[in-house]
């Protein structure tokens, strides 16, 4: 995640507080694709509707509400540049 266990500002630079509060805002799916980034990214959005078992237009409504909220971002793979990969914002993207 992009925050520090003892709640102080880390990279993404908000406070696990803030990151709870514009999470908890979210839908469902949102919160779900939230998650699975959390324990395992980037990911493509298939990736993501693999893990999540969530259907892929609902992951990409997820994806859209996280990244409006400053949540998540993405970036072009490294291993295909014809596909988009995502990760919480101030996390790492490998």
């Amino acid at each position: 995640m992009s925050t520090t266990t003892d709640g102080a500002v880390a990279e993404g630079g908000f406070d696990d507080a803030d990151f709870r509060e514009r999470l908890r805002e979210l839908p469902p799916s949102a919160k779900l694709v939230a998650k699975v980034l959390e324990t395992d990214s980037p990911l493509s959005q298939g990736e993501l509707a693999e893990q999540s078992l969530l259907p892929d237009r609902t992951v990409r409504y997820a994806l859209n509400r996280l990244e409006e909220a400053d949540l998540a971002d993405s970036r072009y793979s490294f291993r295909d540049a014809r596909k988009q990969v995502y990760f919480l914002s101030g996390t790492d993207s490998r």
